[in-house]
């Protein structure tokens, strides 16, 4: 008698067990969706112009292939190196001072000011245009794709073979 009372609750127990773990996991699922730390949410997250906010630092390397209005002889281009801190104002604007070697030249200015304006799309890509007083190569466009949830930017410049890596100065 003793034993058909333990089989019936366990018949009646497991199920109920069963259920409320899946009750218990569907609602944890629940939760961390919410707060965002779900994993799909992650990669579904969306960028816009305030993502980029606050200072980054850049390294710029690469090759000048052209400059208006200055002919360059077939065939030759001109390295480039280079530093930049620039400030990103999460609504659009951008100011920078940059310090380049162009063809193992210093600049004349030891920190050249610049500003500009920058777009970012939901895919976190986007591009920017930087004017730069008595530069030929102003203003400078370039595209970038924002990495590490908007804590580096890596960029590469229109008509040109430079590109640049910019980190979140913290």
């Amino acid at each position: 008698m003793k034993r058909k009372s333990v089989l019936r609750m366990s018949m009646v127990a497991v199920p109920t067990m069963i259920v409320c773990g899946l009750l218990v996991a569907a609602s944890s699922a629940r939760v961390d969706q919410e707060r965002g730390t779900g994993r799909d949410d992650e990669d579904t997250k969306a960028c816009t112009n305030k993502t980029l906010q606050g200072d980054y630092g850049f390294t710029v390397e690469g090759s000048i292939l052209s400059i208006p209005n200055v002919p360059l002889p077939p065939g030759v281009t001109l390295p480039l190196r280079g530093i930049s801190l620039a400030h990103y104002d999460g609504k659009g604007n951008k100011t920078q001072v940059d310090h380049v070697v162009v063809n193992g030249q210093a600049p004349q200015e030891e920190w050249t000011p610049g500003s500009g304006t920058y777009t970012v799309n939901e895919d976190c890509t986007g591009w920017q245009e930087v004017f730069i007083p008595g530069t030929p190569l102003s203003p400078i466009r370039s595209h970038f794709v924002i990495d590490k949830g908007g804590r580096q930017i890596r960029e590469v410049v229109d008509a040109n073979a430079v590109t640049a890596v910019g980190n979140k100065v913290e």
